[in-house]
């Protein structure tokens, strides 16, 4: 009977580990990558079809290392040559299923190892599964030949891990020899943590160790919590004609699959057991996962908050000289000079308000040539600077991602250098500027007669008086740098300004004039920024994506907690006695 609710629960893990990205180059990245396919593979391959047919023949895989004799033991075990042995290494490439005919149908429908094209015929194909039908194999049970665990060949090392992640009894075969090696014994390990049904044959024992080898391995078994799984032990000896172990050497391997593969509710055991140890073993696993996305996630927070401090602190670079009056040094102080008369400007400071309106009106409608002048000062020393603001957040930033693994591999020489059409967009963002401080002088003095009856010079002069105002600090109030560099400037243009409209409108024409341009800047170094962002977005890491990874796994948990799956059905395997072996 199919447990409800697991299935289910199952697939939806599938999607959200098939949905979980790592795109970024984090050490956790290709580990992260390599489980996730691999948990794939195994609901796929096995725990899916498996929950579908609970009753379907038993699967043994048998697996070892390089040498071991796996195809030499399946070909004795089912008494005749279905899987070739040989000297050459590797020997297996393409895995050999063998079964009894009565079992062939479940096998060759695919929904095992659906990934395996099925054949008849032997293969060097490792995406192939030779079906052998043997007669003479006990139905009920099936056995897979797979290649070596430590092959050479890194395909058929992971071919070799997707079989075993398939099996519902794992027959682990290694020799006196090398029955101690470090990579078996990783697989075991994680055999066991997965819960899978282990039995393990220790083939090619000398006489003159068939006391010390097998007893120091079943003192490694136990030091592994492996000491239940049942150990056969066969001595060295020659095969024969056909290339078959002598049948009293495997006859008690061979008796012990014959009870098992004849007994429903053993095999039922075996396959419950092996299921439920795997689906418990894909929790913690799916929160592997879900840690690694976690850490795409915050990598990619990390690499956007560089790009964020990179820019805004040309914004504040841009804020910082509007507040200090440095913009108001060289070409712009010499055209406001010019532009005001300076000489007769300072000292008409101290006469009738009256007095230095008709002056500064006389000045802006007779002299218009260096209001032109002084605004193309003030929009050419507002562009060098957003170039260079610009430049510096480009470079900033770059230098951010560089020093970040995740960032470095995003990077892109252009990336270090502002946008090529930068040097336009800054000077259009000034003269967009320059325009709306014109329209703000408009609005403001609309019902004024000073700007009725000067008409447009007024709104120019007047305009090109806020600009440089902007250029001072707030409200007026010169400090520091600004004292010793432009507060006459200052004063003047503040004097000029509050007898047009009044000390308020002042500060508030300031303000407005002031913050708007801030504004622009921050939606030009923001565009800037954009290029970054595009990088991150490109490659696509979502905003949350542990979080489905860990509501799937808790869903597979509650559903693997009410299938029950092994109550009831109490694993009991034939177990070994060394001395009895011997």
């Amino acid at each position: 009977m199919v447990p409800e609710g697991l299935p289910t629960a199952l697939g939806r893990l599938r999607a959200a580990i098939s949905a979980a990205d790592f795109p970024l180059s984090l050490t956790s990245a290709a580990e992260a990558r390599k489980v996730g396919a691999a948990l794939v593979a195994q609901l796929d391959d096995y725990l899916l079809p498996r929950l579908a047919r609970l009753d379907a023949p038993l699967l043994v895989v048998v697996g070892g290392s390089t040498g071991a004799g796996k195809s030499t033991l399946v070909n004795s075990i089912v008494q005749a040559r279905v899987s070739a042995p040989g000297v050459l290494r590797p020997t297996t490439r393409a895995p050999v299923l063998v079964c009894n005919p009565s079992d062939s149908q479940w096998f060759r429908s695919g929904d095992l190892l659906p990934g395996l094209t099925r054949t008849t015929k032997p293969s060097d194909d490792p995406h192939t599964l030779q079906l052998v039908a043997a007669p003479a194999l006990t139905p009920g049970l099936a056995f897979l030949d797979a290649p070596d665990i430590d092959s050479v060949v890194d395909q058929n090392r992971q071919l070799a891990a997707q079989l075993l992640a398939a099996a519902d009894l794992w027959l682990f075969v290694t020799t006196a020899a090398r029955y101690a090696d470090a990579v078996p014994w990783g697989l075991l390990r994680t055999a066991r943590l997965r819960g899978t049904v282990i039995a393990l044959v220790l083939d090619r024992v000398p006489d003159e160790a068939g006391d010390d080898v097998p007893a120091h391995l079943a003192e490694m078994l136990a030091a592994n919590d492996l000491a239940e799984a049942p150990l056969f032990v066969l001595p060295e000896t020659d095969v024969d004609g056909q290339g078959l172990l002598p049948g009293r050497d495997t006859a008690e391997l061979r008796a012990w699959f014959e009870r098992l593969a004849s007994d429903a509710n053993a095999r039922a055991a075996v396959v419950r057991q092996t299921l439920d140890g795997a689906v418990a073993a894909l929790s913690p696993a799916a929160d592997g996962l879900a840690a690694a996305a976690d850490e795409q996630a915050a990598a990619a927070r990390a690499l956007r908050e560089r790009v964020r401090a990179a820019y805004r602190g040309g914004a504040e670079t841009v804020e910082r000289s509007l507040k200090d009056g440095r913009l108001l040094r060289g070409e712009v102080l010499s055209r406001w000079h010019e532009f005001v008369g300076t000489g007769d400007f300072f000292r008409g400071l101290e006469a009738r308000i009256g007095r230095l309106r008709d002056r500064i009106t006389a000045a802006v409608t007779g002299r218009p040539q260096p209001g032109n002048q002084l605004k193309s000062a003030i929009e050419s020393q507002l562009t060098t600077l957003l170039r260079g603001v610009a430049g510096d957040a480009a470079e900033n930033a770059y230098t951010g991602w560089q020093a970040h693994p995740a960032g470095a591999a995003l990077l892109e020489p252009s990336l270090a250098r502002p946008t090529p059409d930068l040097g336009d967009r800054a000077d259009r963002l000034v003269r967009d500027w320059q325009r709306g401080v014109l329209e703000l002088v408009r609005q403001e003095g609309g019902d004024k007669r000073f700007v009725a009856r000067t008409a447009a010079y007024a709104v120019n002069a007047t305009g090109l008086a806020v600009m440089i105002a902007v250029f001072a600090s707030t409200a007026f109030i010169p400090t520091g740098l600004e004292i010793g560099t432009a507060a006459g400037t200052t004063l003047a243009a503040q004097k000029v300004l509050e007898a047009i409209f009044g000390d308020q409108a002042i500060r508030r024409l300031a303000t407005k004039a002031r913050q708007d341009l801030l504004e622009r800047v921050d939606d030009l170094l923001a565009d800037e920024a954009a290029r970054y962002f595009d990088r991150i977005e490109a490659v696509g890491v979502d905003a949350d994506p542990g979080g489905e990874l860990r509501a799937a796994a808790a869903d597979v948990e509650r559903a693997r907690s009410a299938a029950a799956l092994t109550v009831g059905s109490k694993l009991a395997l034939p177990q070994r006695d060394l001395g009895e072996l011997r």
